[in-house]
């Protein structure tokens, strides 16, 4: 489960002082959002709504044609009727696994999801179309419907074999995280303690074979020490398929400035996400003082689940959280911006993923929010349908030439020792 019970119990309970809606978006805006993105498909980079079904509504994808957000039983952001309101045009859909899994049954749960997947698109034969291509991604948008791909989220997944992750690519990942949270046996997560001061050799040799299949290479959650290296050795632009920018908030998921100032070499793309920890220095220092109390309850009430829950509950009314907006969004993308440029910036918003959303962004439908903020701050359409999926197209279609360029070179047979 990525959100904790804690977070969602928190959430539940909050007693923060509403917020007003954003600013409705004014005719004439609209228009040109829609112009611009029926040109161009819109693509987020990550979504965990396959988690979210097989956590909470035992793996099944049924109800999911509109109205999630006000499930009784657990809430979700995503839907068909919410994707085509937010003119959503490609969707990497995550197939997230918790890293404590290794292994052979890290791969077996890594199916399951690409099943949710798979369940999901042929479900919803009118809203999503499966993509393995660029130009698939292309093609369906033209048709109305999303192109859906698939991302694994963390190297772990792969349970230490080459056969494995070439099997996933066939099954239709187009992407792999290279950690998660936690450090792996063969490459440094940025949210745990360092073992290899970045990849392993094995770690090198999986980006070579990633290049070879033409399987984007993501950096979101690894270490700074994994990104330099990863982009140094990778012969195909990488991504950050939901990261923001850590100079703009000091969070350890956030790519620093030094590894922006590498991707108009590469060629590569940080996907922007909407975690509100991510975003906003306030939100963080809140988030930490969170965690402390969570820490203080938990020591004083061993026995009492429900003091722990009460506690935190009066905590978070006494201490509301830091508002986050659309404009936090907004920030981290002009950074990485003024850094790179405007190839080398989209959409990750993480949605059901995370546990809460900037404020008005709570759903796939929100996306014209962060279009018409963009605009408010002068933006050209060029650089709009840059942001919205030109930037990803081109660097998907990269590391397809880089496998075209690669077909004379052998599958790598290197695999890691199986755990006793």
């Amino acid at each position: 489960m990525k959100l904790t019970l804690f977070a969602a119990a928190l959430l539940a309970a909050t007693s923060a002082p509403a917020l007003a809606a954003p600013a409705p978006i004014d005719p004439a805006t609209r228009a040109r959002i829609d112009r611009i993105l029926a040109a161009t498909p819109l693509i987020d980079g990550h979504n965990d709504i396959a988690e979210q079904l097989a956590e909470y509504h035992d793996y099944t994808v049924a109800g999911l044609a509109s109205g999630t957000g006000a499930w009784p039983d657990h809430h979700l952001m995503t839907d068909m009727a919410r994707l085509h309101a937010g003119r959503v045009g490609g969707q990497f859909w995550s197939v997230y696994i918790d890293g404590k899994y290794t292994g052979d049954e890290a791969i077996r749960r890594t199916l399951e999801q690409i099943d949710i997947v798979d369940r999901m698109i042929a479900a919803y034969p009118r809203d999503l179309e499966r993509a393995l291509t660029a130009d698939d991604i292309v093609r369906i948008h033209r048709s109305g419907r999303v192109a859906s791909l698939i991302g694994i989220e963390g190297g772990r997944q792969i349970g230490g074999s080459m056969a494995a992750l070439r099997q996933f690519y066939r099954l239709g990942a187009r992407y792999m995280t290279l950690t998660h949270n936690q450090t792996t046996e063969w490459g440094d997560s940025a949210t745990d303690d360092p073992k290899w001061h970045g990849l392993s050799p094995f770690g090198l040799k999986v980006v070579g074979e990633m290049n070879r299949l033409g399987m984007l290479v993501d950096l979101s959650h690894v270490s700074p020490e994994v990104m330099r290296q990863a982009i140094a050795a990778s012969r195909a632009p990488v991504i950050f398929s939901h990261s923001s920018a850590r100079a703009v908030n000091d969070h350890p998921r956030n790519v620093p400035d030094d590894v922006l100032r590498l991707l108009p070499r590469n060629g590569g793309v940080v996907m922007v996400n909407w975690v509100p920890a991510f975003l906003s220095p306030a939100r963080l220092q809140w988030e930490g003082a969170k965690a402390a109390e969570e820490a203080r309850l938990k020591t004083f009430n061993r026995a009492s689940t429900d003091a722990v829950k009460a506690g935190s509950n009066a905590w978070v009314a006494a201490n509301p959280a830091p508002a986050v907006t659309v404009k936090d969004v907004a920030d981290h993308i002009d950074h990485v911006v003024a850094i790179a440029g405007h190839a080398h910036v989209g959409i990750g918003a993480d949605l059901d993923g995370i546990d809460n959303t900037p404020d008005g962004l709570d759903g796939t439908d929100a996306y014209p929010l962060l279009f018409a903020e963009l605009i408010r701050r002068g933006w050209s359409d060029p650089e709009l349908a840059a942001l919205a999926g030109g930037n990803a197209l081109r660097t998907l279609r990269g590391a397809e030439a880089t496998s075209l360029a690669m077909r004379g070179v052998a599958p790598a047979m290197d695999r890691l020792p199986t755990a006793p």
